[in-house]
């Protein structure tokens, strides 16, 4: 029974972490994509399992250019005092930047799309939290997730939590050509009373844009 008892905190570690992958389940869609009947699980260029499809006429070599789309939320959050409107606007410009930055080793990035512009529309969408207490999904721009349990006792330590859902345009046709939905882990808080900054999840969104950018080339020379 004691080491029954001593084993129960790295039990209940194991089962929360668990709890909080990354990989987004059907009822946290946020309705972004409109179609996500052709989504699977796929493992991505980092070893991350994602939901993507690509559709399989693709033809990569036809396109020059990128074009970006500015970062939009979607639906639109309403600021709150642990998330401000300049953290949101933040957070969607670094993101856009971040995108900028890597898909442009690949391709130039124009300002305009044109017919042989591959074309980015990226969003920040709503993700569901999950407590210990498994309270009901609440849907929120930025979720927290409980994924550990803090050394005081009674006090739960809790993740940034963001997710992102893209279509790939045809610039000529501006049919969807692919599709990428995922969610990833920022910083952890101290608290449920500290606010969320733009760099709790700067490392994420740097995630993200560099996935694009090698699963793209890895696509364009298969």
């Amino acid at each position: 029974m004691k080491r029954y008892l001593q084993a129960m905190p790295l039990l209940m570690l194991a089962w929360l972490v668990g709890c909080a992958d990354n990989q987004v389940k059907p009822d946290e869609y946020s309705g972004f994509l409109q179609d996500y009947s052709r989504l699977t699980a796929q493992e991505n260029v980092s070893g991350t399992t994602v939901l993507a499809w690509v559709d399989p006429n693709l033809k990569l070599e036809r396109y020059t250019s990128f074009y970006i789309e500015p970062v939009q939320y979607y639906p639109r959050p309403a600021p709150s005092e642990r998330l401000s409107q300049q953290t949101l606007d933040g957070i969607a410009s670094y993101y856009s930047q971040a995108l900028k930055h890597e898909l442009g080793q690949a391709l130039p990035v124009v300002d305009s799309p044109n017919s042989d512009s591959l074309v980015l529309r990226p969003a920040i969408t709503a993700v569901g939290s999950q407590t210990q207490s498994l309270k009901p999904y609440e849907v929120i721009p930025i979720a927290l997730v409980a994924a550990g349990v803090s050394t005081a006792a009674g006090i739960r330590d809790q993740d940034t939590r963001i997710a992102t859902e893209a279509n790939f345009l045809d610039g000529d046709t501006s049919a969807v050509v692919a599709q990428v939905v995922r969610k990833g882990t920022g910083q952890p808080l101290e608290s449920s009373a500290q606010t969320i900054s733009v760099q709790d999840v700067k490392g994420v969104l740097d995630g993200w844009a560099r996935d694009m950018r090698l699963s793209y080339t890895r696509l364009r020379h298969r």
